[in-house]
């Protein structure tokens, strides 16, 4: 409460009041971009020099795994994912909207800078092998992907693609590390023990459905059910859902349900008329996937931000007609810049 939902929720209050302008949207990503690059960059030191900064876990367990993660200046690997994740989708509407800028000679240069910065930031979050963060970062290129040319091509695409990658994890052989065949196979060890997590929280839900165990109680009585250790229990199920309903029963988990479902009617209602709509609401469908195969979805000021702006865009549009503002040329130019 101290360190996340209250001041994250004054946030909102805070910039939903904000006059969002292209220039000050434009320079918001800008510091976003820079700072993704300084964290990819340090990322590299640390997977070139084979040592982390921060997180003893994450250096205990680089000793015993097959491959190497980085997680830059995050403590955790899947934030440090996240992050580059959602800049990687804002950066991809930034240059897909350039790409379409009539009769400007800079349009070439600014592409080629975002394809650069795009390149750059894939290889930073390759190596902090986050699986979540990459499944994510594609969820958030297909919502671009409908957006800029077709919704139907989009999802039969996106469905091929994966069920050749269901295809390809069953049949790899062990040698490739999916954690599905060989020595101690299965899912969960293909999930990093998520799947067990799940499963121990459905049956928390289970036993009390209407009032759940309590805020924060996740830990404790995921370790007194399983009769886990205290070495391996974990603070959350790593699903949020999951940790919803098995905390908080069904009145916690129609709340969330509810708030999903109008962050999605504000943030894709009308999106397709401007740029940077699109792009909070695909940076947030990114960011909930990312909740539903790690977890930190109200714990995560980003969510807070792009909730934010998305609403006072949403307020903005309709009736903004001054210059300079998110929207206001007829032709649409403003809005692709």
């Amino acid at each position: 409460m101290a360190f996340c939902y209250v001041p994250f929720a004054l946030l909102l209050l805070l910039l939903r009041e904000v006059r969002w302008t292209r220039q000050l949207l434009l320079q918001c990503l800008a510091i976003a971009v820079a700072l993704a690059v300084v964290f990819a960059g340090v990322g590299f030191v640390e997977y070139s020099r084979k040592a982390l900064f921060l997180n003893p876990k994450v250096v205990a367990a680089n000793q015993y795994d097959n491959y190497f993660r980085v997680n830059s200046l995050f403590f955790d690997p899947n934030i440090y994912g996240r992050f580059l994740a959602l800049v990687m989708i804002a950066v991809t509407t930034a240059v897909l909207t350039r790409a379409h800028e009539p009769n400007d000679p800079r349009r070439r240069r600014d592409v080629l800078l975002g394809g650069a910065v795009l390149a750059w930031l894939l290889a930073g979050l390759v190596t902090s092998f986050s699986q979540s963060s990459i499944a994510a970062l594609l969820l958030g290129l297909a919502v671009l992907a409908a957006w800029q040319w077709d919704v139907r091509g989009t999802v039969y695409a996106s469905g091929a693609l994966v069920a050749l990658a269901v295809a390809v994890v069953l049949i790899a052989p062990p040698s490739l590390h999916f954690g599905l065949k060989g020595s101690g196979g299965s899912t969960s060890n293909a999930t990093s023990g998520r799947t067990k997590l799940i499963e121990g929280g459905l049956e928390l839900f289970v036993k009390r459905p209407l009032q759940g165990y309590g805020s924060g109680s996740f830990e404790v009585e995921y370790k007194r059910h399983s009769q886990t250790s205290a070495e391996n229990a974990t603070s959350a199920s790593h699903t949020i859902p999951v940790t919803v309903a098995a905390e908080q029963g069904l009145p916690g988990l129609a709340l969330y349900l509810a708030l999903l479902i109008s962050a999605v009617v504000v943030l894709f209602r009308g999106a397709a008329r401007a740029p940077p709509r699109i792009a909070l609401a695909a940076c947030f469908a990114a960011l909930v996937l990312h909740t539903w195969t790690y977890a930190d979805f109200l714990e995560d000021p980003f969510s807070w931000t792009l909730l934010a702006i998305g609403m006072a865009l949403a307020r903005q549009l309709p009736s903004t007609r001054q210059p300079h503002a998110v929207g206001d040329a007829p032709s649409g130019v403003a809005l692709r810049q």
